[in-house]
């Protein structure tokens, strides 16, 4: 599979927004959504937060348009993975309108406590490039941490990775 750029991810946003209802919103998260931040680590897919098991009309035009452009696209009910921090609404980042589609980042400090959750080298970057953008600072991320992993076993989150994974991240700027 073929990396994303912000070229062919404007492409699909343009085409979503030509075929949905007007004042449509999509919330992305990923690799896809931190390249649209100005990220130059690559991305095979392009996530968004939506119900996995039951698609509504606008996943069906975007899982659509994704097959007729060769896209790879995943829906991704991030709410049953991590738990939201208080205000992720309140600090979606505007990315633009693509005619009747206007697009967000989801909120950065979900999107880092995921990846503090899955742990990969890729994400430990992503979190940093959030920190260097400043979306995030890691003393609220810590903050965050600490609330999510009150929630551990109802997310099955390993708070002891959770930390070790905040650390490296303090180490590294």
């Amino acid at each position: 599979m073929e990396s994303l750029n912000r070229s062919q991810i404007d492409r699909f946003l343009t085409a979503v927004g030509q075929r949905c209802e007007p004042d449509t919103t999509l919330y992305l998260l990923g690799g896809g959504a931190l390249e649209l931040l100005g990220g130059a680590r690559p991305t095979i897919d392009l996530d968004y937060v939506s119900d996995d098991l039951q698609p509504d009309i606008l996943q069906q035009l975007l899982s659509q348009t994704a097959d007729e452009m060769q896209i790879e696209l995943e829906a991704v009910p991030i709410a049953e993975f991590v738990p939201l921090p208080q205000d992720a609404d309140d600090r979606a980042v505007f990315v633009g309108v693509f005619g009747n589609l206007t697009v967000y980042v989801f909120d950065p400090y979900t999107i880092a406590l995921s990846k503090l959750d899955r742990g990969f080298d890729t994400d430990i970057e992503d979190i940093l490039f959030l920190v260097q953008c400043q979306l995030i600072t890691v003393e609220t991320l810590a903050d965050f941490v600490e609330t999510a992993v009150t929630q551990a076993k109802q997310f099955d989150l390993d708070p002891a990775a959770m930390r070790q994974r905040l650390q490296i991240v303090r180490e590294s700027i």
